[in-house]
């Protein structure tokens, strides 16, 4: 059966290796070892997990390219950061850190370009929008405009939705002077609060890299329930040197699995 060729970053994917479980095994004991040549067949051996990851994205930017480079950033740290006595596949362990580092490019970096078949129906709507508030007095809905276009409904809220500005959800909505309440802490959690393997893993491998006042902080606020008070009188320091450790160790776990 041929495969299709595919160029991305100048690599031609119908050529790309993938490697068995057992050689990757053998490659991530030497790359350990200190063997860099193990490293290198470890990133070409799991490139397709990367544009497999892409096609979530295929349809909200124009150049792959860089969420392409974005995403081999990502896979790296997962290969660098990935242990053995994990007992997960390194394919079940890499995809949170490799989705994690493109997301967080599409956020921190305003280069995200939307589909230009995307922005067409969109400023398409919004014409036929203002035509339609101006013939009947009111603001049609969606249903209308659609109608109009000749499109479904979900065509034109979702162009028109890429128009908007994302926010954050860590962006800070209000300070009393103490602990900042950001957007993150009232979103519902619908799903509970039972999280994947991957997720437990990479949380607590972070968690193992923060200094440990600030190891002893979180896992004293989040595992075991204690207050910034009763911490602050634990340790014997101030309130306010609590929640900088606190908040520092978080953004430590941040910068670490996202």
């Amino acid at each position: 059966m041929a495969r299709h060729k595919v160029e991305i970053c100048g690599v031609n994917t119908a050529n790309i290796k993938v490697l068995t479980n057992e050689e990757m095994v053998v490659l991530f004991r030497q790359f350990q070892e200190g063997n860099q040549m193990a490293k290198e067949q470890l990133i070409q051996g799991n490139l397709k997990l990367v544009l497999s990851i892409l096609k979530k994205f295929n349809h909200r930017v124009d150049n792959m390219d860089d969420l392409f480079q974005v995403g081999c950033i990502g896979l790296i740290k997962a290969i660098e950061h990935f242990d053995l006595s994990y007992d997960v596949k390194f394919s079940t362990y890499s995809v949170p850190m490799i989705l994690g580092e493109i997301k967080r490019y599409l956020r921190d970096n305003n280069s995200v370009r939307i589909a230009r078949s995307i922005k067409d129906i969109a400023y398409k709507a919004l014409k036929k929008k203002e035509e339609l508030t101006n013939l009947y007095g009111k603001e049609p809905p969606i249903s209308k405009i659609a109608h109009e276009l000749n499109l479904t409904e979900y065509e034109v809220s979702n162009a028109l939705n890429s128009l908007k500005e994302a926010v954050s959800m860590f962006e800070p909505i209000y300070n009393d002077g103490g602990d900042t309440i950001y957007l993150e802490d009232q979103l519902e959690d619908k799903k509970g609060t039972t999280y994947s393997p991957e997720i437990k893993i990479a949380l607590y491998d972070a968690i193992q890299k923060l200094k440990e006042k600030e190891k002893y902080v979180l896992t004293s606020r989040y595992f075991i329930g204690k207050t910034q008070m009763e911490l602050a009188n634990e340790l014997q320091i101030s309130q306010a040197q609590i929640s900088r450790l606190e908040k520092s160790g978080i953004e430590q776990i941040k910068k670490i699995i996202m």
